[in-house]
């Protein structure tokens, strides 16, 4: 029997992030094949087959092309265990990424080489950087017209402030693309466009062996080692403690679409990159090889299977052993559960697991008993956090258009705001529900979802507002004053928290000045 330390050492969690389009489900489907977890990529276009994306299951993520949920997805290659988390890239959805980022041990960013660093891929970056994440590039579609490899380097050392070393080196972009020299194996890789066949590797000795020339010619083999003794001379050595300690980022060049350059990044990513460390609770830090089980809930799914109205709840092991029917403690509310069915992912296709281990993500059916940000142990009182939710940006009424249905849209906005796609409020001077979002497409989302999931049709009103704050105070008499003054502004949260809904921001500023015994926040933990 594998021993515990065993079972960490060989499991490598990690998400895909990116901006939309920059080929990042495309890289998790080719990491899948190589895995051996599908059999044939699912990234046909043609309109003679119409497959989609296996990590893209909702309807509404085949029907627009893009990722609207985060995918969990397991598999195993080579001696190791891997778990892939695939966000939505879209930035109406940041917010389920910025939790994702909470449950894995490090994270690949996938940039288009023609367009190099955008504003999500920023953002995403920051939050990375506020935990000390490591962080591999993954520069794709080199098979199409691009920029200068070295510019791309200088932008993403730029815009992504960190530190950054190829180690693999593309000979050509575009239409003249020849290949990669794998810095970090020295091996060169040709390239040949197809969407079936893997690499064809020429067994070289040293950059400066013959075959270079001979396989890609005189002039493209002399570039190569002017560009190499150019990265040599201003990149320093690679380090894995760097990496690991998120101050360096290696950068591998490769075309998803034409599985190439894929296994190179999984291959030295597998050797490199961090297994499941240290959680940090509020009460102590917690090691994954501690032998108590513990894990927490970073992500609700409602109707993983349409034909039964049931929630999911995902739970990323922290440490100790995960097993089927043993007795847990569910630290909120105190009680104890067994958990009969739990699941493990292949995208939708899921499978009943008897036990899993730090850095593997479990999926329990969930009655309505969790909620995000929920600690599972064997007993101790443990409170994993860093998952908040921010302050919507858009706002919008909701209204039932079937008051038949008014139990059916009740039912479908609890599980859809336990998911965290959306937060709901009620305003406190009219009773009308507000539902508040990140992003535009997320009303469409919900709208969607509600009707084809649960039979409930809304409409949606427009409503102008800037802000949603949660406002506390020490003194209760400041606080009934301020709800008195400002009560067509109040609503509450789904826990009953006051919020101030601030319709510009020179409202806001006024009321912050008009007064000082309130505190105002813009995110939910506090």
């Amino acid at each position: 029997m594998a021993s515990l330390t065993d079972e960490i050492s060989r499991r490598r969690t990690f998400a895909i992030i990116s901006h939309p389009d920059a080929g990042k489900t495309t890289l998790t489907e080719k990491l899948l094949l190589f895995g051996g977890a599908i059999h044939v990529a699912g990234a046909v276009k043609s309109n003679k087959i119409k497959k989609t994306a296996t990590s893209d299951w909702m309807e509404i993520e085949k029907q627009r092309g893009i990722s609207v949920a985060t995918s969990v997805m397991g598999f195993n290659y080579g001696d190791y265990k891997i778990n892939i988390l695939d966000t939505p890239g879209h930035q109406d959805f940041a917010e389920d990424t910025y939790r994702t980022l909470t449950a894995v041990d490090s994270v690949i960013i996938v940039v288009d080489v023609a367009k190099g660093v955008e504003q999500q891929t920023r953002k995403l970056m920051e939050v990375c950087r506020m935990r000390n994440t490591p962080v591999i590039i993954f520069v794709n579609k080199l098979d199409r017209e691009g920029r200068d490899p070295f510019d791309i380097l200088d932008e993403l050392e730029a815009e992504l402030k960190i530190a950054v070393r190829p180690l693999s080196w593309p000979i050509n972009i575009g239409a003249k693309f020849k290949g990669v020299y794998n810095i970090y194996e020295q091996s060169l890789d040709l390239f040949t466009p197809s969407k079936t066949q893997v690499t064809e590797r020429v067994e070289i000795d040293s950059v400066d062996d013959p075959r270079i020339d001979e396989a890609v010619g005189e002039k493209d083999a002399a570039k190569l080692r002017e560009d190499l003794e150019l990265i040599e001379g201003v990149y320093p050595e690679f380090s894995s403690d760097d990496y690991l300690a998120g101050k360096v980022a290696p950068v591998f060049f490769g075309s998803a679409l034409n599985t190439f350059g894929v296994k190179e990044l999984l291959d030295c990513f597998v050797k490199i990159a961090p297994s499941p460390r240290p959680v940090k609770a509020e009460e102590r830090m917690v090691e994954p090889a501690e032998e108590p089980f513990s894990g927490f809930v970073f992500k609700i799914h409602a109707n993983m299977d349409p034909n039964h109205r049931s929630c999911i709840a995902f739970v990323k092991v922290c440490s100790g052993k995960f097993e089927r029917n043993a007795p847990y403690r569910h630290v909120r509310s105190g009680k104890t559960m067994r958990f009969a069915a739990p699941t493990a992912f292949m995208a939708q296709k899921k499978s009943v697991v008897d036990e899993a281990y730090p850095g593997d993500i479990v999926g329990i059916p969930d009655t309505g008993s969790f909620k995000i940000g929920d600690t599972i142990t064997q007993g101790e009182d443990l409170h994993y956090r860093g998952l908040p939710s921010f302050s919507p940006e858009m706002f919008k009424y909701i209204e039932n258009t079937d008051p038949m249905k008014a139990k059916q849209l009740d039912k479908g906005l609890q599980q859809l705001m336990d998911e965290g796609v959306a937060q709901l409020f009620v305003n406190q001077f009219n009773g009308r529900k507000i539902v508040g979002t990140v992003g535009q497409l997320q009303f469409e989302v919900i709208q969607y979802r509600l009707l084809h999931e649960y039979g409930a049709t809304v409409r949606w009103e427009p409503l102008s507002m800037f802000k949603a704050c949660w406002i506390e105070s020490d003194d209760p008499a400041a606080l009934e004053a301020f709800k008195k003054r400002k009560h067509q502004f109040m609503a509450i949260d789904r826990e009953g928290r006051d919020v101030f809904m601030a319709d510009s921001n020179y409202v806001l500023q006024m009321a912050q000045n008009d007064f000082p015994k309130i505190r105002f926040h813009f995110t939910s933990e506090f």
